[in-house]
């Protein structure tokens, strides 16, 4: 198991009511990561903590940790804030694409396999406030021109139902299969972020099949929440359950990319909560690993349901 974390998160964050924790430059970041066992990798996020990918290479060096990816941030300056690649002003998504762009050209430099975004702004907050037809075909174009440059480097869109719009245009896995299958570019794939799939009232697991099955790309981010609010709390804290059976597809299918850490400590020690974070997922991957899943499949071809729910009880919960 792959394990990375977002650096942004081991620095000061922000909500409408709190700062927390302190400010911190890259390196520091960095260094926080190694005092987190079982952590391989980062995702850092495009341009605000990138600085030149020479001295960024080194830096992963030194601390010898790999890129799970480069996240091109499309929501921060004040011209996104009501929406980037959805936006009627072509120069407006002129720039938000140029973003992503950008971003490729920096993974390519720094070794990154791939390159992450979230269009969070790009939405509605009222009714009659966009023209939905033409929102979602600029958005389409728009990831199909970020996708079609520097294909080697995969372009990935992670999905949220809410915030910073009250409806985000890319709510559900579904919606954003529909969207890549409009894209057309094999280039591309999708970020389930497992937090973002409990708030859609999403089977975090169910939306990995789906992708499976509908032959787009995936890139798993872990955390937890109460399924009303992305708190993006320790994974397995509220929902142990679905993070086994979220491990346990992904453990199925092959999935060989960074799982990586999308959870943020707010009022606790960082490298508490990301030891703690960590240490969690691998004891459930453990776990998943020793279960037998071709007993498990074969249960639910042939609908033994309580059987199922036996085993559930013996061997995850061990009751």
């Amino acid at each position: 198991m792959k394990q990375s974390i977002i650096t942004a998160f081991l620095g000061k964050t922000q909500d409408r009511f709190s700062d927390y924790q302190e400010t911190t430059n890259l390196e520091e970041r960095l260094e926080f990561v190694n005092k987190i066992e079982g952590v391989k990798g980062i995702e850092i996020v495009y341009p605000y903590e990138t600085g030149e990918p020479a001295e960024t290479k080194l830096l992963l060096e030194k601390y010898k940790l790999e890129f799970a990816a480069v996240n091109a941030n499309i929501k921060k300056e004040p011209i996104f804030v009501p929406g980037a690649i959805s936006r009627p002003q072509k120069e407006i998504r002129q720039k938000a694409v140029d973003i992503i762009k950008r971003a490729k050209d920096y993974a390519k430099e720094v070794g990154a396999p791939l390159v992450t975004c979230c269009p969070l702004s790009d939405g509605f907050d009222n009714l009659f406030q966009v023209d939905y037809p033409k929102s979602w075909r600029n958005m389409i174009d728009s990831v199909a021109e970020a996708s079609e440059y520097l294909p080697e480097i995969p372009l990935f869109i992670e999905y949220k139902f809410n915030e910073t719009r009250v409806n985000c245009n890319l709510d559900t896995c579904a919606k954003s299969i529909v969207l890549l299958k409009e894209v057309n570019n094999p280039a591309t794939g999708i970020t389930i972020d497992f937090g973002h799939s409990l708030l859609a009232k999403e089977n975090p697991a169910q939306a990995i099949a789906l992708c499976e099955e509908s032959g787009i790309d995936y890139y798993l981010h872990t955390n937890d929440n109460d399924w009303n609010f992305d708190w993006d709390l320790i994974g397995a804290s509220r929902n142990f359950l679905h993070t086994v059976e979220f491990f346990f597809y992904a453990k199925e299918f092959g999935y060989n990319k960074f799982f990586t850490a999308d959870a943020s400590p707010r009022i606790f020690d960082m490298v508490d909560f990301f030891n703690e974070h960590i240490s969690m997922n691998q004891a459930v991957w453990n776990l998943v690993e020793k279960l037998d899943r071709e007993n498990y499949r074969q249960l639910m071809k042939e609908e033994k349901s309580m059987e199922l729910m036996r085993l559930v009880r013996k061997e995850i919960y061990r009751i």
